[in-house]
């Protein structure tokens, strides 16, 4: 079961999709946010949320370019499986993601957690966060900004995530409490083996329960069906880590 929600943010209102499990039940269920990639909330976005609820959570994946228009309007139009289209397309889209800085997604990450905890049928307590490319930077910086809430990240062919910048996502993980999956896309230049390693460094440091791997041949934005990208194996490798992770963690 799915819907399109609207979420007041920012003085004005971000969509969000939503899916629960096809069962119904009178037992509350964890919330589990969904950071979409950079290419935007579309139906392939929708397929994954679906999979997930089928675990037994409630999932919601908001548009975080709501500022530049809605859902629709900020993806592509068709799927990006041509050759050359994904690359097409990126150029379009590249300076919205490095507008999107932390003092814009940091009080946008509030809102989507509050509209989450007030869904219909989500349990009281903690929840998952899952991001894909850069919202793989958003769920590492929502455990860190909200230690007591969010107990689960998944982070998948994430860029990004060690900088030298003094906000970097990976110093977020200094006051997060939460257990840590990354899988890396395979020979990323967005995340080097360096910048992987010091991730793992970092983790350890911080004495984070985590698993900070690289899924073998899969290339960056592996788990998106709907891109020239998509690599089955290591989209399906992600699914299986994911599922335990918010087994151990939020049930």
């Amino acid at each position: 079961m799915h819907e399109l929600i609207e979420i007041p943010v920012a003085d004005t209102t971000a969509e969000a999709y939503v899916a629960r499990p096809d069962t119904t039940s009178d037992k509350a269920l964890p919330g589990v946010l969904l950071f979409i990639d950079a290419i935007g909330l579309r139906p392939v976005i929708a397929q994954m949320a679906d999979r997930m609820a089928s675990w037994g959570y409630v999932v919601l994946a908001p548009n975080i370019f709501y500022r530049l228009g809605t859902a629709q309007e900020t993806s592509p139009d068709k799927p990006l499986t041509e050759p050359g289209a994904r690359e097409e397309f990126f150029k379009e889209m590249m300076p919205r993601v490095g507008g999107y800085t932390p003092d814009l997604s940091g009080p946008d990450t509030d809102a989507w957690l509050s509209a989450l905890a007030h869904q219909p049928g989500v349990a009281a307590g903690k929840v998952g966060v899952t991001g894909y490319c850069m919202g793989a930077r958003l769920a590492t910086r929502a455990a860190g900004d909200h230690p007591d809430v969010v107990a689960a990240v998944g982070g998948f062919h994430g860029g990004g995530l060690v900088t030298d910048e003094p906000d970097s996502p990976h110093l977020s993980l200094s006051s997060a409490r939460a257990d840590f999956v990354y899988l890396h896309a395979d020979a990323d230049p967005s995340m080097p083996a360096p910048a992987i390693a010091a991730l793992g460094d970092s983790l350890a440091a911080n004495g984070l329960r985590a698993s900070n791997e690289v899924a073998q041949g899969a290339p960056h934005g592996y788990t998106m069906a709907d891109t020239s990208m998509y690599h089955e194996a290591g989209a399906e490798q992600h699914f299986r880590e994911l599922e335990g992770l918010f087994a151990r963690t939020l049930t």
